[in-house]
């Protein structure tokens, strides 16, 4: 039998999250193995079966030409797109054209849509849901960065569909972590939701009092995040491995893949210690049945040094949103930190002096994003909720005129819902 509950989901670039309200309290629905969140990968075996999550992540580097990561920064994008290209050189997998200039990844010789593949990681979302309620549920909340444009939206709508979810809300994900943050909470201020995850940023001011969470502004990049963080450190590996052994890594995906996760996880190691190894034996063969090493040292400081321009980058968008709304640092009473690369001491630091004052600690950046999509999907369906979101459109939306002007309608950062009209004719 089909449940009327309501999950919330965090469909993420790294790992997803699933979150349920239960007699009034929000938590987070562990998967089977016990965690919390689960990678955002999709595979195909050698034998055909499809695999997500965990177990896809164990075979990657020994299955990475079939093995999905990252999807959520392609989708919703054109081939021709500068976001695409760019993730042309890095993925392991295949990624092709499909019809009307839209992005196909092939997996064994199978093509697959974007929206298939991200389907697949709502659908183990729905399973585990399923498995922990011991009820089927139909309908979810999902979230997306608040820079998404419509048709990335509408792709995220369409995964939820395959997936066999019938998505009653798309809202923006530093706008559900204020939710979570604010909700029981008899509170009135102005805070600041900095959101860097795996492949997006985003900056929200909201002002929330009275159980009303009012957007003022947002603005993101949708191609920034942890994924660029790591290609800094992969890049620094290949061309010291390069410079020592005249070998490019990156031209080989097992390679390529190990290189991956090791950066992946010497970037969270050098969160909480000063400096970590990096140990890759057998690298790559020489072809003489013989192999080559990488060893190296990665410290912090390096780290930041690689990466000091992508933290910069956020800042200025930062910065850019507060002059856009006319709204003072003092002004902002709270920061709430979300997504993983916030743990990143660096971003930590460079927040708290943009804004001075130091980042909330109260809320967990993995979880409370899918936290605050379950509070909402429970407030739609609850007549008695006192709960009102109010958030804004990312970008302006117009048409194009004779000329190849764009004549704006709706501007960015307007309250939605919202109408406007204006007669055109033809030429």
């Amino acid at each position: 039998m089909a449940s009327d509950k309501v999950i919330g989901i965090d469909l993420g670039t790294t790992n997803s999250c699933v979150a349920i309200v239960e007699d009034g309290t929000p938590s987070v629905i562990p998967n089977r193995g016990g965690y919390k969140t689960t990678p955002s990968m999709v595979a195909i075996a050698e034998n055909g079966k499809r695999l997500v999550g965990h177990i896809a992540k164990r075979q990657a580097i020994t299955n990475a030409e079939n093995t999905v990561y990252a999807a959520k920064r392609l989708i919703g994008r054109k081939w021709g797109s500068a976001a695409v290209r760019s993730s042309l050189e890095i993925m392991p997998y295949r990624i092709v054209e499909g019809p009307h200039d839209d992005v196909r990844i092939m997996l064994r010789d199978q093509v697959f849509s974007v929206p298939e593949v991200s389907a697949y990681i709502l659908q183990e979302m729905k399973l585990i849901s399923d498995e922990y309620l011991g009820e089927e549920v139909q309908k979810a909340v999902v979230t997306v960065p608040a820079y998404f444009n419509d048709g990335q939206r509408q792709a995220t709508k369409d995964a939820g569909r395959i997936a066999g979810l019938d998505v009653i809300r798309i809202i923006n994900e530093p706008t559900a972590a204020a939710l979570a943050y604010g909700f029981g909470r008899n509170i009135e201020r102005k805070v600041a939701v900095y959101d860097l995850g795996g492949g997006t940023f985003d900056i929200s001011i909201l002002e929330i009092g009275n159980g009303v969470f009012e957007v003022i502004s947002t603005a993101g990049d949708t191609f920034l995040g942890g994924e660029d963080f790591d290609r800094r450190v992969i890049d620094w590996l290949v061309f010291g491995f390069e410079k020592q052994h005249h070998i490019d890594l990156r031209k080989d995906k097992m390679a390529l893949q190990r290189l991956k996760d090791v950066a992946e996880k010497a970037k969270c190691e050098l969160s909480s210690v000063k400096e970590t190894e990096i140990n890759l034996p057998f690298i790559i063969s020489t072809g003489r049945n013989e192999a080559l090493h990488l060893q190296t040292m990665l410290t912090r400081d390096k780290l930041e040094e690689l990466t000091s321009d992508l933290i910069d980058r956020t800042i200025e968008i930062c910065a850019r949103t507060l002059e856009e709304s006319e709204i003072q640092k003092s002004q902002i009473e709270d920061v709430i930190l979300v997504g993983g690369m916030t743990r990143m001491p660096r971003v930590q630091h460079a927040v708290a002096e943009f804004f001075g004052l130091e980042p909330c600690k109260g809320v967990h950046p993995d979880e409370v994003v899918a936290l605050g999509a379950a509070i909402q999907g429970a407030a739609l369906t609850d007549e008695k909720s006192d709960i009102l979101l109010l958030d804004v459109t990312p970008h302006s939306l117009g048409i194009m005129i004779v000329g190849g002007y764009f004549h704006k309608l709706i501007e960015q950062n307007t309250t939605v819902p919202t109408s406007e009209q204006h007669v055109f004719t033809t030429v």
